[in-house]
């Protein structure tokens, strides 16, 4: 029903009836909208008496009235605009500061497959496809959600979380700490 036709409006009848639901059966025929929730779409420029005739809204000419395009974002009419007046962003974004380091996961329940009183690292993991191609070339070892079950494996990694080292050395293992750049053993 459109919000202004009152012969629908005051057609109460129909709708009583029709929401008598045990007695009616909707068929396409007596289907209808629900008065005021469907509403005519505005026609702009369709003459005086609706108030958006003739300019719709727009004023009178001017570069906003006119179709198509109008200026680009962030332009105010020739004045300095806010993004070129304020400064620049100081700091190159890989600057000190800028870069956060990050790591290639391994979690502990991918080193369940390692052999007592082996050694391990990211190389000889994904040889044993315990782990999946990484584009990372630094890799941290931390606990994850499975259980650790590997006994007296030294483990070769850029770094632990505490509690991926206090696990691996409760169950007789070694942590040794790699060099990111050479990869050689740092520490442990």
């Amino acid at each position: 029903y459109e919000n202004f036709d009152w012969k629908k409006r005051a057609d109460t009848a129909t709708i009583e009836q029709l929401n008598d639901v045990e007695n009616t059966e909707f068929t396409f025929d007596n289907l209808a909208p629900a008065p005021g929730s469907r509403k005519n779409k505005k026609r702009k420029g369709r003459g005086i008496s609706a108030g958006q005739g003739a300019t719709c809204g727009f004023g009178m000419r001017g570069q906003k009235s006119r179709s198509g395009p109008n200026v680009r974002n962030g332009f105010e009419g020739g004045q300095q605009p806010l993004y070129r007046r304020l400064p620049k962003f100081v700091g190159r974004p890989m600057g000190p500061g800028h870069s956060k380091t990050e790591y290639n996961i391994i979690k502990l329940d991918e080193l369940n497959g390692v052999a007592a009183g082996e050694t391990c690292n990211y190389a000889s993991l994904l040889e044993s496809k315990a782990v999946t191609k990484s584009k990372l070339n630094i890799h941290k070892v931390v606990v994850g959600k499975g259980d650790f079950s590997a006994k007296d494996v030294t483990v070769q990694a850029h770094a632990f979380t505490k509690s991926a080292r206090e696990a691996i050395e409760a169950a007789g293992g070694k942590c040794q700490i790699l060099k990111p750049t050479t990869g050689e053993v740092i520490e442990g």
